[in-house]
Order: C-alpha cells, then sequence, then structure tokens
C-alpha cells in the first residue's frame, strides 16, 4: 500500500515563495489526517487509516491553503485554516467509503476498495466514523463553520441521492448529471475553498470569488475525469480505461451519446448498443465501446464542456488583486482544461 504523504504533483505555482509555504502546509494537514483516523480500537482502527494510507491528491486541503493565500498573500496561515484543511479531506474521506459501497467499486486510489477488505458494514460504519471526526474538528472553528459543514453534508448527499434516483422523466438527463456533480464534487470543493478565505482573514469579495471558483473547477474537475476515464492510457485514479462504462456510470460522454442516439444519430446509436448488450465485462466488448465513443463528436463535446467550466472558474477570481495564490489557481484550472486536451 502506498504511505507516501501527499501526491499532489506539481502545486500549481512557479512562485517559490508560495510553493514552500504549500509544502509545509499539506505536511502539517497530513500529519493531522493520519493522527484523526488513528484509532485505539483495533477493530476500527485499520479501517479508518485505509483510505489515507492509500495516498491522494489532496485538492481540497490544498484549495483551502490557497484560499488563506489568497485572503493575505504572504501572512503565516493561521490554525484554523489548517483545522479547516483536515475537516475537508475528512468529509470527502468518509464520502468515498460510502460511494464505494453504493458503486461495488473494487478499486480505489490503486488498492482494494474498503469494502472488499473489511465488508460493506464496516466501509459504511468508517466512513460515517469520519465523518464524526470530522464533526469534532470542525466544532473548534465555530457555529459558522459548523453550520456552513452541515449545509455541504447536506448537499453531498443530495447529490448522492439525486445520483441514485435518477432524473425524472420530465429531465435533461445531462443538466441532472451537472447538478449532481455540483452537490456530490463542486460543493466540498468550494466549501475548502471558502474556509480558507474566511479564517485567512479574507474579504467578502475574496470568499465570495473563492465559494464560486470552487463550485465551477470542482464541476470542470469531475468532467473531465469523465473524459479521462474514454481517453487516458491510465486512469489518473489507479482506474484503467473504460472502468465508468463497465460500471454503469452516467458519465457525460454517455450521456450526450444517449441525447445523440434519441435524435437518430446512428452512430451514437450503435455506441448506445455497445453499452446496453450486457456484454462489458468482457474486454474486447468494453474496448470496443471505448474506442466507439472516443471516436465520436460526444467525446470533443464533453472535452469542450469541461474546459468551459474550467475557463468559468478563473474568470472569478479577475476582480481580485494579482497575487501568486490567484495566478496559482488560475494554473489550477488551467490544468483541469488541459488535461482532455
Amino acid at each position: 500500500m502506498n504511505t507516501s504523504v501527499h501526491t499532489t504533483g506539481s502545486l500549481p505555482t512557479t512562485d517559490p515563495a508560495l510553493e514552500d509555504a504549500l509544502r509545509e502546509g499539506l505536511d502539517v494537514v497530513e500529519a493531522r489526517l493520519r493522527a484523526a483516523v488513528a484509532n485505539a480500537d483495533p477493530i476500527a482502527d485499520a479501517p479508518s487509516r485505509h483510505l489515507v494510507e492509500a495516498g491522494g491528491k489532496r485538492v481540497r486541503p490544498m484549495l483551502t491553503l490557497l484560499g488563506a493565500h489568497l485572503a493575505a498573500p504572504g501572512a503565516p496561515v493561521p490554525e484554523e485554516v489548517l483545522a479547516a484543511a483536515v475537516v475537508c479531506e475528512l468529509t470527502h474521506l468518509a464520502s468515498l467509503y460510502h460511494d464505494d459501497v453504493m458503486d461495488s467499486a473494487p478499486t480505489r486510489r490503486g488498492a482494494p476498495a474498503a469494502q472488499h477488505l473489511y465488508g460493506n458494514n464496516v466501509a459504511i460504519l468508517t466512513g460515517d466514523l469520519l465523518f464524526a471526526r470530522a464533526s469534532n474538528v470542525v466544532a473548534g472553528l465555530g457555529p459558522e463553520a459548523v453550520r456552513v459543514q452541515a449545509e455541504t453534508f447536506e448537499r453531498l448527499c443530495l447529490g448522492q441521492l439525486h445520483e441514485t434516483v435518477g432524473p425524472r422523466p420530465d429531465e435533461d438527463p445531462v443538466r441532472h448529471y451537472l447538478d449532481v456533480l455540483a452537490d456530490k464534487t463542486a460543493s466540498l470543493i468550494a466549501t475548502a475553498g471558502r474556509f480558507g478565505a474566511v479564517f485567512g482573514g479574507g474579504s467578502e469579495d475574496v470568499v465570495r470569488a473563492m465559494v464560486r471558483y470552487g463550485e465551477d473547477v470542482g464541476v470542470a474537475f469531475q468532467l473531465a475525469d469523465d473524459v479521462l476515464d474514454l481517453t487516458s492510457d491510465v486512469g489518473e485514479s489507479g482506474k484503467r480505461p473504460g472502468t465508468d462504462l463497465r460500471e454503469g456510470v452516467p458519465t457525460l460522454p454517455v450521456l450526450l451519446a444517449r441525447r445523440a442516439a434519441a435524435e437518430g444519430d446512428p452512430a451514437a446509436r450503435a455506441v448506445v448498443a455497445l453499452l446496453d448488450s450486457g456484454r462489458l465485462d468482457d474486454d474486447a466488448v468494453l474496448a470496443e465501446a471505448v474506442d466507439a465513443l472516443r471516436r465520436h463528436p460526444v467525446t470533443d463535446q464533453a472535452r469542450c464542456t469541461a474546459r468551459e467550466w474550467a475557463r468559468r472558474a478563473s474568470t472569478h477570481l479577475a476582480g481580485l488583486p494579482a497575487s501568486p495564490a490567484r495566478e496559482a489557481l488560475e494554473a489550477y484550472a488551467g490544468t483541469i482544461a488541459d488535461r482532455v486536451v
């Protein structure tokens, strides 16, 4: 199992002072995460540590730290910001335990998913345990932080519920999907940025910009993953290309293909026939479906949609003073867009 400290890769900055500050902050957050998931109860200890030790990009803590540096360029990061970064990552990790059970996911971050090691019940209860740990930490940040965390948790649950139930008969499946992403993914990313800006002492303009940035960059991030499931040689999250297709995940390219098929596009109908064949467990059929969907114009359309959400995220920073943190946030959005070139 990977026990590296954090796997953010290249941080989105060329400013040496900001890069040093981010690395120092992420190291502190990582140490506190590991302390937060450690459990004196031997039954809970190994499952609780499982996903932290599997590594991860730590996107949410990074954005919390960048929100603080945007609020007060060059200033030391307050203790509250570090605690808030831990809250956001604990909440994210907790949600992954639940997601993997609901999706019957075999792996997560290149390691076996928790339910395959410990069973569904233990995985669900471990997710609950991490939510409790996050709540304990956020309680020290005051009632407003608790309220924001509760609202975010509500959106996470509603996003998962809407994804599970699916769109209503009169609802556009693409619009439904984007709304699901806003709740399931973007809400917590926006909260990470909000906490960084608030506890970093930022003005209302900075806080508002970070929230709007997080909402849009969060959707862009997931849309980019949708495209990468088809176009990458090695899945960035440890998944093989086509994993989402095999698991029946309604990604944007798939939804666009179904729309095109319903409108009479013969190539899209052929793609949908493969997706609905019930034969995607066969590696050869899966590869055929991936190739057909990759070559259809809907994948380029999904790619353009991801880029547009990333571009829109950066526009929310336009009214703020230039700073290394602002440039880093713009660069991060650009990196998301570049992933799907």
